[in-house]
């Protein structure tokens, strides 16, 4: 990564701003490889998407006034999971993993005790409907709970409110909906290409 930064005209331009589309990219590529790809698939974006990660550290090496590098990057994870994981590297005990979850929530409550909302620290640049279900939990969390039942849309407010009521009835139900979506998605692009073949 050093000598690319170095050596690559364009790599020398890069700041973390224009890196961040390749950043989705890479991310939603990881995705389709777990979801639908080989192991080799996997394998390749996993390396993609720590190129990214590298990346944004080699960029950050060189800010002048607040620079960090890989191993700092490294540094602030290891100790962050080392809090997160008492029961591992601690004298907790955990057995199950919802005691698991109970220590990981009590350590980020103590990481994040300056945030005044249980959205704070919820990145808007998620996908709606991801974006929905995490909000929908959040929510949750204070009091508000979304319509479950979604009626018959008659105005795009409407079908706002229909798509909200269905991400928190999969909430609900334990489900993902960004995945359930992404999932259909495939077998409406396979019915697609069945289609075009026969055509």
């Amino acid at each position: 990564m050093r000598q690319v930064r170095e050596r690559c005209v364009w790599s020398q331009r890069i700041t973390h701003r224009d890196l961040v589309p390749y950043l989705i990219e890479e991310s939603h590529e990881v995705i389709d490889a777990v979801e639908s790809g080989t192991r080799a698939d996997l394998r390749e974006e996993l390396g993609d998407l720590l190129w990214q990660v590298l990346f944004h550290a080699a960029i950050a090496a060189q800010d002048p006034d607040h620079p960090f590098d890989i191993d700092d990057v490294a540094e602030t994870l290891t100790e962050k999971m080392v809090r997160r994981h008492p029961h591992v590297f601690a004298g907790e005990v955990a057995t199950t993993p919802e005691e698991v979850l109970v220590h990981w929530n009590a350590a980020k409550a103590a990481e994040k005790r300056t945030r005044t909302s249980v959205l704070d620290g919820v990145p808007r640049g998620m996908p709606a409907l991801a974006l929905a279900q995490k909000l929908v939990g959040r929510a949750a969390g204070a009091g508000i709970v979304p319509q479950a039942e979604p009626a018959a849309p008659a105005s795009e407010a409407e079908l706002g409110d229909a798509l909200l009521a269905l991400v928190a009835t999969a909430r609900t139900e334990g489900w993902d909906a960004e995945r359930a979506l992404r999932e259909r998605l495939r077998m409406l692009e396979d019915e697609v290409r069945v289609a075009e073949a026969a055509s």
